[in-house]
């Protein structure tokens, strides 16, 4: 199998339509850091992308914009323009988790396994309760302070409501367990770029899960807060991966 074709079939596929921009970076940072498309040469046009991914023209452009703020790629104009992968890449541990968090030996697929399973879970538990006032105001207040929060505030107040909604279980071991896993995300989190289109995204989808949460619907909750995650990791593996 030639490489083109192994990109077409492995990488170039359609995407989950819940986290298009965040799984299609994940595909592109692939091609890349596996070398299926070299420094120098050009990705497929925006238009070919958008096909064999599934996806929107507006998504493509997104994560192609996304990944030459970050380094990765570089658009060129003219006859023989495009999107090209960047002659230098970007250092491997410049986006480097783990030597951001001082080379501490976690792993990140087993950081991400327990998350889903505390997140998930908690998420369909808080729905399942019934909340009194104080603690409805807590997640909506939780939930208004990260939407459109600034780059430098963004995280901190990201995990604050993942840690409320573990609050309002009513269980305190698993507010303890989620913010000892929250700790270990973060420190993989703080080694990539903070992505525009993401923020907004997960903005939406933060929406989306304290609604379910506040409405009473545990399977659209935990739907929510797995779709969310999925989004999380998808960015995670393919900076770090």
């Amino acid at each position: 199998m030639t490489e083109s074709r192994l990109a077409e079939e492995t990488f170039f596929r359609p995407v989950r339509p819940g986290n298009a921009f965040e799984d299609t970076v994940q595909r592109l940072l692939q091609t890349i850091r596996l070398g299926v498309v070299a420094p120098g040469e050009s990705l497929p046009s925006e238009r070919d992308l958008a096909v064999r991914l599934g996806v929107s023209r507006d998504t493509v452009r997104e994560a192609l914009r996304s990944l030459g703020e970050a380094g990765y790629v570089v658009a060129r104009r003219g006859r023989y323009g495009g999107t090209f992968v960047a002659d230098e890449l970007p250092r491997p541990e410049a986006h480097d988790g783990a030597e951001a968090a001082g080379a501490e030996a976690v792993d990140l697929e087993e950081v991400l396994a327990l998350r889903e399973v505390l997140e998930v879970g908690a998420a369909r538990l808080a729905a399942s309760r019934t909340l009194p006032a104080p603690e409805r105001d807590l997640v909506w207040r939780a939930l208004e302070e990260v939407t459109g929060a600034s780059p430098a505030d963004y995280r901190r107040l990201d995990s604050r409501l993942h840690l409320v909604v573990a609050e309002i279980t009513g269980v305190r071991s698993l507010v303890t367990l989620v913010a000892d896993n929250r700790m270990r995300v973060n420190r993989f989190l703080d080694g990539i770029p903070l992505l525009e289109r993401n923020i907004a995204h997960s903005d939406e989808q933060h929406r989306t899960l304290v609604t379910a949460i506040l409405a009473g619907q545990p399977d659209v909750a935990a739907a929510a807060a797995e779709e969310h995650l999925a989004g999380s990791a998808a960015l995670l593996r393919g900076f770090l991966a």
